[in-house]
């Protein structure tokens, strides 16, 4: 993903996505020296949110990671006889951050002031949109839509493949049958779209440019897609900018009517905007209640890859189980499950369980008890993360959970 300077307003001056990325060079390189300097560098370095957890940026933005092992992870983590944490600290606090200690090796660094903190948070808000552009998971995840209808000068900080990759999952929106091109040697032919009709399908060839808005397309190139749509006996081409046209572009263009369409940056946003309308933040909606009855009454009494498991906990360990209700390449909409216990120590603390399938059960599908995850395969083993927990297929056997600390 590539991005020109996007600036936003900070502490009276204008910061750009070079400028932060700058900046979090700068603390990373402070807290090595400092940490070099003590001796306490060993096994330690530093990872971006987005890339530890493949989710959605926290809030507050954490502006980088600190992964530490060995003695730093000592200090930082309690166990600190030498008094080395109070100079961490103030050397945090003199760059205008501070840190939380998540798991004990982990340590999110965030921004004190609420300018830089918006500043990040835009930032890294538009890292995690980038993150979303792939071919199937815009029926998942919203933010796609709704990001660039609320910022339309953000089309022009996409990737030209990642403008036609945005388009291929509008038009999918919209109900074309769709066919993203190769992106090289495509013969001018962007995206293929089809609409059913009751004479035969209508084929429409479309041409993507993400071009600045002073660059205007010209007459050259709206003739010569005309040309490619009669070659390709298309019933209709569309050329689609992110800038606008040339007047003796738009004349050509009106000359035939029906046959060749001109959209830009206005439409593009537009078409967002509808997008956005079209899914909403109930992921609960997205699936009929039909639907999943059908796929509990399937999987309730066989192992199923459809139902999931992930265990989690900080010195002890708890069950979370899922069922895939809705599933694509990339993403999946997952339904939480309640818990049933199979057996247990006589006071609840440890024992197993297995998820609980029962006629209330579809009564789960409903607000926050349906999420979105994203959708992995790793050596043959399809996983699903969503921000908090790794799940995989359940194995069909009931799960160990201990709640003694």
């Amino acid at each position: 993903m590539t991005s020109t300077v996007g600036e936003g307003l900070v502490d009276g001056c204008q910061w750009s996505d070079l400028e932060l990325e700058a900046e979090i060079a700068a603390l990373q390189t402070a807290i090595r020296t400092w940490a070099e300097s003590k001796e306490l560098w060993f096994d330690c370095g530093f990872k971006a949110y987005l890339d530890h957890v493949d989710g959605e940026p926290h809030d507050p933005p954490v502006v980088t990671l600190l992964i530490c092992g060995g003695d730093l992870s000592t200090v930082l983590d309690g166990e600190d006889p030498e008094g080395n944490e109070p100079g961490f600290r103030e050397l945090l606090e003199q760059r205008g951050y501070f840190y939380e200690n998540i798991n004990g090796y982990s340590m999110a660094i965030y921004p004190e002031s609420e300018a830089l903190s918006s500043a990040f948070a835009r930032y890294f808000h538009w890292r995690w949109v980038c993150s979303l552009i792939t071919e199937d998971t815009a029926d998942v995840y919203q933010e796609l839509y709704d990001h660039f209808a609320r910022r339309p000068d953000d089309l022009n900080r996409l990737h030209w493949r990642d403008f036609e990759t945005l388009l291929f999952r509008i038009f999918q929106n919209q109900g074309f049958t769709a066919e993203l091109g190769p992106g090289t040697a495509d013969n001018g032919i962007d995206l293929r779209l089809w609409q059913k009709n009751p004479i035969g399908d209508i084929l429409t060839i479309v041409q993507a440019k993400r071009y600045a808005v002073g660059n205007k397309i010209d007459l050259t190139n709206v003739a010569a897609l005309y040309g490619i749509g009669i070659a390709e006996g298309a019933n209709k081409s569309m050329f689609v900018t992110t800038s606008s046209y040339l007047p003796v572009a738009r004349r050509f263009a009106a000359r035939f009517p029906g046959s060749i369409e001109l959209a830009e940056r206005r439409n593009v946003v537009d078409w967002c905007a509808k997008a956005t309308q079209g899914i909403v933040a109930d992921k609960s909606t997205l699936v009929s209640p039909e639907a999943v009855g059908r796929i509990i009454s399937e999987v309730a009494h066989r192992r199923d890859p459809r139902v999931l498991h992930a265990s989690f906990g900080h010195n002890v360990t708890m069950n979370n189980f899922a069922l895939i209700i809705k599933e694509t390449k990339h993403a999946a909409l997952l339904m939480g499950l309640g818990n049933r216990t199979v057996s247990d120590d006589g006071y609840g603390q440890r024992g197993t369980e297995v998820p609980q399938f029962e006629p209330s059960t579809i009564s789960r599908l409903k607000g926050d008890l349906v999420w979105r995850a994203k959708r992995k395969l790793d050596d043959g083993r399809i996983s699903y993360w969503d921000g908090s927990n790794l799940y995989s297929a359940w194995s069909g056997e009931p799960e160990t959970f201990d709640l003694y600390d």
